[in-house]
């Protein structure tokens, strides 16, 4: 089905979809695809990917979610790396039994680091917005996007530069200093925090530059996604976006460089689920489905349910530049959704989303206008959701799951394949 091509994993709504559950499944034996490497090639340490399997669940952060099968993960440069959380993440997983965690880990060096100061920041400003949150998990993912933009931030290789990691620390705590000072948020001092990232340093493997082609020829790739696309820096409803670039854009260059191909999958739930503020046309506080791993943050805000919704799906689609293929979870619980056939809108009734140019806020911030008034109109759910969803959204149904185990997953041959 998936040929000799490299798998780029992403999760088609708000997240949550369930990509690490499918990722684990895809480096499992019962895949048999001979996967050498997961490459995390957005997002960072805000990552929340379950995963259950062999009567263990870890939440995957950092660490590629095919490490319960031995398989090794690549933070590649797009990455923000969170040295304090990847260590207490490699703890977890060895408390699991997974031998020698961060010996799997692989870093490029070019990758931003997020620190203790990039989070305490964070959530000094989230605390200052108040009711008018965008929604954040509070580590510091903006604010380590957004001081890069015009510093010179901290990277993985200054962790083995001492004295260039300790000059870009002292220059990243007076850039935040007004900042900081309106909260109680704190963090650890500079030496300590540059002592604790030779560590680091020393207990990882730091790679110079681009290594992917070393990894492919060893096997497939897998590249995980984080967050969900309607979530983008770029194309999601703005402002209550991630700064991230979530659609595969970056994992279809990384594989262009090595002149390898790629099969996009895209993920979703039989319906859709938001974390915290944002426009939610499907969202139903009366729905009652059991969520035992999502719940309110408090700089995230409230785990919301809605029912599903073909147009976002589509405009998801639209800006991954099209997808190959669909794996959708959580068929085992969908008694009391719907399906969305379109919305009712100031301007008329819509049953599509225009993707407008990517980069172009403006467009992304009327349509979140737009969201955020509309009123979907709901029918029943066919029984036969994953036929469903290939007729509406023109992409076939390649996996399936009935529950959150390996073994509750179904590998769909379409009919045409």
């Amino acid at each position: 089905m998936f040929g000799d091509r490299h798998l780029i994993v992403v999760d088609l709504g708000f997240g949550d979809a369930g990509k690490g559950a499918t990722v684990d499944w895809l480096c499992s034996p019962a895949a048999g695809l001979d996967v050498s490497a997961v490459v995390r090639f957005n997002g960072g340490a805000q990552a929340a990917h379950n995963v259950i399997a062999d009567g263990r669940h870890h939440t995957f952060q950092q660490f590629g979610s095919g490490t319960f099968s031995g398989v090794p993960t690549l933070l590649s440069k797009h990455m923000l790396v969170e040295p304090l959380a990847l260590a207490a993440e490699a703890r977890a997983l060895a408390e699991l039994g997974v031998p020698e965690p961060l010996s799997l880990l692989y870093v490029d060096e070019r990758a931003l680091l997020t620190t203790p100061i990039h989070g305490a920041a964070n959530r000094c400003r989230e605390d200052t917005r108040g009711a008018a949150r965008h929604g954040s998990c509070g580590v510091g993912i903006g604010e380590t996007a957004s001081y890069a933009l015009t510093n010179d931030a901290p990277r993985v290789a200054d962790c083995r530069r001492p004295e260039v990691l300790r000059r870009k620390l002292i220059a990243l705590e007076e850039h935040y200093r007004p900042l900081l000072g309106t909260g109680a948020h704190r963090y650890d001092s500079i030496d300590d925090l540059v002592a604790v990232y030779a560590e680091f340093a020393r207990a990882v493997r730091i790679l110079p530059g681009d290594q992917l082609a070393g990894f492919a020829a060893h096997g497939r790739l897998v590249f995980e996604g984080a967050q969900g696309v309607l979530l983008d820096e770029w194309r999601g409803l703005h402002p209550y976006t991630t700064w991230s670039t979530v659609e595969p854009r970056n994992a279809r260059a990384m594989l262009s460089r090595i002149g390898a191909p790629g099969y996009v999958l895209g993920v979703t739930r039989g319906y859709l689920t938001r974390h915290g503020a944002g426009p939610f046309p499907t969202e139903d506080a009366a729905l009652s489905i059991p969520e035992r791993h999502n719940g309110t943050g408090r700089y995230q805000g409230e785990f919301r349910i809605g029912h599903l919704d073909p147009l976002l799906l589509r405009y998801a689609v639209d800006a991954c530049a099209g997808i190959d293929g669909l794996a959708v979870n959580h068929l085992d619980v969908l008694g009391e959704i719907r399906t969305a056939t379109g919305y009712l809108t100031r301007t008329g009734f819509l049953d599509r989303l225009d993707c407008g140019p990517w980069r172009d806020l403006g467009h992304q911030e009327r349509l979140t206008e737009l969201l955020c008034e509309a009123v979907p109109a709901l029918t029943d759910l066919p029984a036969d959701v994953p036929a469903y969803l290939e007729t509406v959204l023109g992409v076939p149904v390649v996996l399936t799951a009935h529950g959150p185990k390996r073994s509750d997953r179904t590998l769909r041959v379409p009919a045409e394949a």
